[in-house]
């Protein structure tokens, strides 16, 4: 009996994760949506221009944030991650964070 109450304990009290309009999966479907209508640049095209700027880092990965229409990307060297900011419209660089 007290091996099936402490699973049972553990999922009650687990908390309840909403889905927020700022999740991941809705930041994806907001950039599909985006680029669908021509209001920003793949991020393909991006990458291939930060990428080989970015000096033999290792490329991560990117999120897109649908508020501010700008890609991230995250880069790492010598165990430092640094992330580039790009403007999803104009595909200019908005920042560099190391």
């Amino acid at each position: 009996m007290k091996k099936l109450l402490l699973p049972l304990a553990f999922a009650l009290a687990a908390p309840v994760m909403p889905v927020h309009a700022d999740s991941p999966r809705n930041a994806q479907d907001k950039a599909r949506e985006d680029l669908r209508a021509g209001k920003i640049k793949p991020i393909r095209s991006i990458e291939n221009v930060v990428i080989p700027a970015m000096g033999g880092a290792q490329y991560l990965g990117f999120e897109y944030d649908p508020v501010a229409m700008a890609y991230r990307l995250k880069f790492i060297r010598d165990g430092r991650v640094i992330f580039v900011d790009v403007d999803a419209r104009s595909g200019d660089v908005i920042r560099k964070l190391q």
